[in-house]
């Protein structure tokens, strides 16, 4: 899969992260990584360069005896494994050192090439470090992150390993795997850069992309429920905006609706002919959660493709300091490890899958307020009313957690906090960003979990047989299979939770 002409792209982490699929590492890359690795050990014998012969940080003014060196870098590692809070998800851990693999592999970062061996193991072993969501402020990288990714690499700290966690040096004879070799700058190296933030972001993306085709999948059903009028999806109209996202939703949600006999055709119903009514009993229009989808959902679809070509130059960029140049025969200093373009997009994704949440909430009071829809019972209640409640009580639970977006949708990229001596005066706080994000994410799979829940005990009520849409039938079965209809009051929150786990773990119908 590293092939030295070949960048990663979101496929790939698919690929990794959810099928499994071990990572190769071409015979070219590792010979660039051991090219970039023999130079820096020539240049570095009379020369002063950061973090080979000096301290970190603020420390950098103090030289480094010879005989120092390589326990520096240990220290380094050691000193920062300081996260806190609970243990990152293993899909996240993978997708972080998938993001580190590849950046040391372009050659820029003179490490030794046991460590994008090792780095290779962990992943084919499904090998997850015990690392930390709290801890990095992102500007000198993920530093506290991937120290504890570093620490695993020279045999400490603690692993995940068949669902157990366990200290790494047991499963590293266990399985015969060797520690990497300090030679240079391998602990700086590993830690000084945005691999934290980017793995966690490009999950986020995958996931980000999953919830906006469900709620377009969603939006489509309550539309068969409404029998809505047709034309706020029509080519005519969509396309007379020149938004490509907004074109592109309006486009699938006529796809879903394509074989549907309930969407109606306003020239068929109210281009017939005058009338005299003064008053139309039936809408006109729809409300804005049913009838602007393609104009809310638009931008949600256009800010997810900006934030995955942002993580993707990033995750294929050398985000390290100093950076190795081989072909100029020189090592530069900087500040690539700065991960500010990180931070922002995920500010950005956590506001637009806010924005879906919302939308999936008012959808949802729509179809449980009986005085809105004026075609289903209070609550969807399919039991008796005033004895059962329906799905009364889940609306608490997506009303809370929608609040709990919103609150959490302030901006992270704006709060930098100087720390480490002024040394790092402004900050991006990017994995905390991408952190706040993978909640906003999961707290957003819940409500649509409770609406898709809500549309199924709807069309049960319905009855609308054959005459819904192929797509909105199979939504319709497979739920089923997972909730029962709520003629009677049920313990709701498992149906909750497999509900959310179904829309995870496959694709949006």
């Amino acid at each position: 899969m590293l092939e030295p002409s070949k960048r990663l792209e979101i496929d790939d982490f698919i690929k990794v992260i959810f099928e499994n699929e071990n990572v190769t590492i071409h015979d070219a890359v590792l010979n660039r990584v051991k090219e970039s690795h023999e130079f820096l050990l020539s240049f570095s014998e009379n020369k002063v360069i950061y973090g080979v012969n000096t301290g970190f940080g603020p420390m950098a003014q103090y030289k480094i005896d010879d005989k120092d060196r390589i326990e520096l870098q240990f220290n380094l590692i050691r000193s920062h494994s300081s996260g806190t809070g609970k243990a990152m998800e293993p899909a996240y851990v993978k997708a972080l050192m998938l993001a580190r693999l590849n950046t040391l592999s372009l050659g820029k970062s003179g490490v030794h090439h046991s460590v994008v061996e090792r780095l290779q193991d962990l992943i084919n072993h499904d090998i997850t470090p015990l690392i930390f969501e709290h801890g990095g402020v992102g500007a000198s990288g993920d530093l506290v992150q991937l120290a504890h990714l570093a620490l695993v690499l020279i045999g400490e700290g603690e692993v995940f390993y068949k669902e157990e966690r366990r200290e790494t040096q047991d499963v590293f004879k266990e399985l015969g795997i060797d520690t990497i070799q300090i030679k240079v700058r391998e602990g700086l190296a590993l830690m000084n850069g945005t691999s934290a933030m980017t793995g966690i972001g490009i999950v986020n993306v995958i996931n980000a992309q999953k919830l906006l085709d469900w709620s377009i999948c969603c939006s489509s059903a309550i539309n068969e429920i409404v029998e809505a009028y047709d034309d706020h999806l029509s080519v005519e109209l969509n396309h007379s905006k020149l938004h490509i996202g907004q074109q592109e939703v309006a486009e699938k949600m006529r796809a879903h609706l394509a074989d549907s006999k309930l969407t109606r055709d306003r020239t068929e119903h109210l281009y017939s002919g005058q009338t005299e009514d003064l008053y139309f009993k039936e809408k006109v229009q729809e409300y804005y959660s049913l009838r602007c989808v393609p104009q809310i959902l638009g931008p949600v679809s256009d800010t997810i493709k900006h934030v995955g070509r942002i993580l993707i130059e990033e995750l294929n960029s050398a985000n390290d300091n100093p950076i190795i140049d081989v072909k100029t025969k020189h090592v530069y200093h900087g500040g690539n490890f700065h991960g500010d373009y990180v931070s922002l997009e995920m500010d950005k994704l956590k506001l637009v899958t806010t924005k879906m949440s919302m939308l999936a909430e008012r959808q949802l009071n729509y179809l449980l307020n009986s005085k809105l829809n004026d075609i289903l019972p209070p609550f969807v209640n399919l039991g008796k009313l005033g004895f059962n409640f329906g799905m009364q009580g889940v609306q608490f639970t997506a009303v809370s957690t929608t609040a709990e977006n919103q609150m959490l949708s302030n901006s992270m990229y704006v709060h930098s906090i100087p720390n480490n001596n002024d040394n790092q005066d402004i900050v991006s706080m990017g994995t905390n960003a991408a952190n706040v994000t993978k909640t906003v994410i999961e707290n957003t799979y819940e409500v649509l979990a409770i609406e898709v829940m809500t549309i199924v005990q709807a069309l049960e009520f319905l009855d609308f047989g054959s005459k819904l849409s192929s797509k909105t039938q199979k939504l319709v079965k497979d739920i089923k299979e997972i909730v029962p209809p709520f003629t009677k009051d049920y313990i709701t929150y498992p149906f909750v939770q497999n509900v959310k786990d179904y829309l995870k773990n496959n694709p949006a119908i």
